[in-house]
C-alpha cells in the first residue's frame, strides 16, 4: 500500500544560467539555521569546484537538505548552461516538484524553456520564483506573463498552469507573494514549498527500489551513488542486486556497506532510510547512473529517460610536439585513455570512442563549454595532451539527406550593434526569426543557426558589441545541412625555427598581425605565434637576433617598442584554431600549432588538398 512521507519534500531548483539559483539556495540554507550565526560562509557555497567558483557557473548538480517546521526539504541545485543539460535531466527523477527561477529583468530565456519542458514531461508541479526584483530595471509583471505563456506553449496541465508565484531577491534574502510587497525573509517561499510540493509516495513494505541519478566520487571511498528510495527500506549490510532499464542483462549482487543522508552541506551516516529519502551509497564499485538497486526477491528496474545526445566532438590525442613530456605529469596514451573513460562515470552527456590511431580518442559532448571544462580539469590535474578543432556530429535521414544540429540563439545587444550582429550571423548561415526591443536601448534578436556557425563566434561577438552583448543558445533539432561556412578570415603567423623568441625578431613580426607570445618564450617550428592581418599563413623567424658589428651594440634592442601580446584563454584558443591546427595543452601552457609541423610537408599537403 502506498503511503505519503509527510515530513519530507524533494525539490530541484531549475533556471537559465545566471538567474540566481545558487544564491537562492545559499539563503534557504542560511535562514533554515544550517550555519552557526558566527560561521564564515562563502558566497555561492554550493559551487564547490574551482572552475565553478572562478566562472560563477554551476557545472554539476549538488544535493543539500534543510529542516523547516519539522519537515526535511531535500534541495538539488542544478546547472543552467545548456551544455550541462544532461545533469538537469537526470536529477529530476529524484524530486517531486521544481522551483523555476526567472530573472525579473531578463525574463524567460532559452534554458528556462529547456529545463521547464523536462519538468513538465515528468508531470512535476512548478513553483515560479521571480528573482532579482531589487534590480532597478526589473519588470516582474511582464515576466509573470512570459512564464504563463511559456507554460501554455509547453502544453502544461491545468494544475501546472495554476502554479504559485513568489517574488524574491535572493541577494537580499527576501521573498513575498506580490511584486509590490516588500518581503522581510524567505518564509513565503518555505511555506509555498510545504503547501504546493507533494510529499513523496511509496510502499514501505514493498521490495526495496532505489534509482541512482547522480554519481559522486571520493578518493577515499571511491564511487558514491546518489538516488531516491522509491519503495521499501534500505539498510546497511542489506543484500541487493543492481539492474538497469536500458541493459536487460545487468544483474549484479552487491551489499550496502555505508549509507548517508544529506543534512545541510554534510553527508550524515545512517543505518536505514525509508521511502522519499535521498540517500548516498558508498562501497559499490560498479554502480552507474540509471542503475536501480533492488531487493533480490523482486529485481525490477525503474525506467530512466535517455539523456540527450552529444552534438559536438573533438579529438583528444597524445602530445607529439617538440616540447612533449616536458611540463605534464600524465603524458602517455594509457594515462589519457584511463582519464577520459573515468569521466564517463559521472558525466552522462559525454561520449568517448577509440579511433584507428591508438594515441587518439574522439570525445563528444553537448557544446564547446562542456568540452572546455573537461580540458581545463585535466590540465589542472597534470595531464598533457593535444586537441583538435571542435566539429559538429552529422546524421543522415532515411532519404540519405545530410542533417546537422541547429541551435536557437537569443541575443541581447545595444541597438547600435544589432545590424553588425545580424550581418555576421547571416554569413554563418543564421536565419533571423524575430527582433524586438526589450527596453534600456537593447534589442533582442532570435536566430536559428547551425551549431557550426557558432563555433569560434563568441570572441568575435564580444568584440563587435564592445563587450555589451549577451548571447544564449539552446539545441533545437537536427535540420538539413546548410552548406559551407568559412570560419576564419585571417591566417596564422607561424614560427619558422625552434628556439627562444627575442625582442628584435618579435619587433619585425608585429607589423604582420597580432602576436600571442612575448620575448623569452620558447617556440618551435610549426607553432602558431599570432594572427595574420591577411588571409594567408606566414612563417616568421622570431628567434632571429641582430648581427653584432663594432658599430652596433646589442642593448640597442632595449629601445625597440613591442605591442603587448594578446594572451588567449582556453576558450579563445579553442575558438581560434582552424581545422589544420591543434591546441597543445599542458599544466603550464596552452600553445597553438599546425598539425603538420614541417613547412615543406605542410605546403605539399595543402597543394594535394
Amino acid at each position: 500500500m502506498k503511503i505519503k512521507q509527510d515530513k519530507v519534500r524533494n525539490i530541484a531548483i531549475i533556471a537559465h544560467v545566471d538567474h540566481g539559483k545558487t544564491t537562492l539556495v545559499d539563503e534557504l540554507l542560511k535562514q533554515s539555521g544550517v550555519f552557526r550565526s558566527n560561521q564564515e560562509v562563502a558566497e555561492r557555497v554550493m559551487d564547490s569546484g574551482d572552475i565553478e567558483r572562478e566562472r560563477g557557473i554551476t557545472i554539476l548538480s549538488k544535493n543539500t537538505a534543510i529542516t523547516y517546521h519539522d519537515t526535511k526539504i531535500n534541495i538539488i541545485d542544478t546547472p543552467g548552461h545548456a551544455d550541462f543539460g544532461g545533469e538537469v535531466e537526470r536529477v529530476l527523477k529524484m524530486v517531486n516538484g521544481v522551483i523555476l527561477v526567472v530573472d525579473a529583468f531578463e525574463g524567460v530565456m532559452p534554458q528556462t524553456k529547456f529545463v521547464l519542458k523536462k519538468a513538465l514531461e515528468l508531470n512535476l508541479p512548478v513553483i515560479s520564483c521571480i528573482n532579482k526584483i531589487d534590480r532597478p530595471e526589473a519588470r516582474p509583471d511582464e515576466v509573470v506573463d512570459e512564464v504563463l505563456e511559456l507554460l501554455i506553449d509547453l502544453d502544461a496541465s491545468e494544475e501546472q498552469l495554476d502554479c504559485p508565484f513568489v517574488f524574491t531577491s535572493a541577494r537580499d534574502g527576501i521573498a513575498s507573494y506580490s511584486a509590490d510587497e516588500p518581503g522581510t525573509d524567505m518564509v513565503p517561499l518555505f511555506d509555498t514549498i510545504l503547501k504546493y510540493i507533494p510529499a513523496p509516495e511509496g510502499d514501505p513494505d514493498a521490495p526495496t527500489q532505489v534509482l541512482i541519478s547522480t554519481i559522486d566520487y571520493n578518493e577515499y571511498v571511491g564511487r558514491i551513488g546518489v538516488g531516491k528510495v522509491d519503495n521499501g527500506i534500505i539498510k546497511v549490510n542489506q543484500d541487493m542486486v543492481i539492474v538497469n532499464a536500458h541493459d536487460k542483462d545487468k544483474m549484479t549482487k552487491v551489499k550496502i556497506s555505508k549509507l548517508y543522508e544529506f543534512d545541510g552541506l554534510k553527508k550524515v551516516e545512517v543505518n536505514e532510510a525509508s521511502i522519499g529519502a535521498i540517500v548516498a551509497i558508498s562501497g559499490i564499485a560498479d554502480i552507474h547512473i540509471g542503475d536501480t538497486l533492488c531487493s533480490p526477491e523482486n529485481p525490477a528496474a525503474i525506467p530512466f529517460q535517455k539523456i540527450s545526445e552529444p552534438t559536438i566532438s573533438m579529438d583528444f590525442m597524445v602530445n607529439d610536439s617538440p616540447f612533449a613530456g616536458q611540463e605534464g605529469k600524465f603524458v602517455t596514451s594509457r594515462h589519457l585513455r584511463e582519464r577520459l573513460f573515468s569521466e564517463l562515470n559521472s558525466d552522462v552527456s559525454l561520449r568517448v570512442e577509440e579511433t584507428d590511431n591508438m594515441d587518439c580518442f574522439k570525445v563528444s559532448g553537448r557544446g564547446e563549454l562542456h568540452l572546455s571544462v573537461l580540458i581545463e580539469n585535466m590540465r589542472r590535474e597534470g595531464y598533457e595532451f593535444a586537441v583538435s578543432k571542435a566539429e559538429v556530429l552529422y546524421k543522415t535521414n532515411e532519404r540519405g539527406q545530410k542533417l546537422e544540429p541547429m541551435e536557437r540563439a537569443y541575443i541581447d545587444v545595444p541597438e547600435e550593434f544589432a545590424g553588425n550582429v545580424i550581418e555576421k550571423l547571416s554569413n554563418r548561415k543564421g536565419e533571423l526569426q524575430g527582433m524586438g526591443s526589450i527596453g534600456s536601448g537593447f534589442t533582442r534578436l532570435e536566430f536559428l543557426i547551425p551549431s557550426r556557425g557558432l563555433i569560434g563566434y563568441r570572441g568575435e561577438f564580444l568584440t563587435s558589441t564592445k563587450g555589451n552583448g549577451v548571447m544564449n543558445t539552446i539545441f533545437e533539432e537536427y535540420g538539413p545541412y546548410k552548406g559551407e561556412i568559412s570560419y576564419r578570415k585571417q591566417g596564422s603567423l607561424i614560427a619558422f625555427e625552434t628556439g627562444e623568441a627575442v625582442t628584435y625578431g618579435l619587433f619585425n613580426a608585429q607589423d604582420r598581425g597580432t602576436l600571442f607570445i612575448g620575448p623569452g618564450q620558447k617556440v618551435y617550428s610549426g607553432m602558431v605565434i599570432g594572427q595574420n592581418g591577411k588571409t594567408d599563413d606566414i612563417e616568421l623567424n622570431v628567434c632571429k637576433t641582430k648581427h653584432l658589428t663594432n658599430t652596433r651594440s646589442s642593448n640597442a634592442d632595449d629601445a625597440l617598442k613591442l605591442v603587448p601580446p594578446k594572451i588567449l584563454s582556453l576558450e579563445e584558443a579553442l575558438e581560434f584554431i582552424d581545422t589544420d591546427e591543434l591546441l597543445e595543452i599542458t599544466p603550464e601552457n596552452i600553445r597553438i600549432r599546425k598539425k603538420i609541423l614541417d613547412s615543406t610537408q605542410r605546403f605539399r599537403a595543402k597543394k594535394n588538398a
